[in-house]
């Protein structure tokens, strides 16, 4: 079923929303959580909690033209907030690890003028990948927006992991620059 459609049954309050839904993203979503939970019955529960919470949002949101990525987000950040709640320090240190390597190149903070630069970042950094090859670009989604590992990434893309390490380190690299370029202090 196609996504308008699909938002139309949300819009409509039609439950039959959410099992078009599932059908159509369910695995892809359960593979978002399962990279940053790896727990079968973790990622699940992400999912499931994802389709409500869609629910919930739909409307007011009318996510036309990227309600996988709508859902994507959703899904991913209640992972994450689920593996802030686990106890396993494994789960947790390769989190961590993940968000060090960004904050290494990405300005932030919790106050009032952070969060509103915070669409002017997603900006810049859109165009940024925008600006880059596909296939790089294509590496640094897959590390840092759904958590894959060095190994998976050099699996998929046919790379060495001192390669993919490469990539990721260049890109970073210059995203700072590009930020520091707009007038950002990272």
């Amino acid at each position: 079923m196609e996504d308008d459609r699909i938002i139309d049954l949300y819009l409509a309050r039609d439950e039959s929303a959410i099992r078009e839904t599932a059908a159509k993203y369910g695995s892809r979503l359960r593979a978002i959580a399962f990279a940053i939970l790896e727990s079968r019955e973790s990622a699940e529960e992400c999912e499931n909690d994802a389709y409500l919470e869609a629910w919930r949002r739909i409307p007011p949101n009318e996510p036309r033209g990227y309600l996988f990525e709508y859902l994507g987000r959703i899904v991913r950040h209640l992972a994450i907030d689920e593996c802030r709640r686990m106890k396993s320090e494994k789960r947790r240190a390769e989190y961590c690890e993940l968000t060090q390597e960004m904050a290494e190149c990405l300005p932030g903070g919790e106050d009032v003028e952070s969060r509103i630069e915070e669409a002017e970042l997603s900006r810049i950094l859109s165009d940024f990948l925008q600006g880059c090859p596909k296939e790089q670009r294509a590496v640094f989604i897959r590390r840092y927006w759904f958590f894959e590992s060095i190994e998976e990434i050099g699996r998929r893309f046919g790379f060495g992991g001192s390669k993919v390490k490469s990539i990721l380190f260049r890109m970073r690299k210059a995203l700072k620059e590009k930020l520091e370029k707009e007038g950002y202090v990272v």
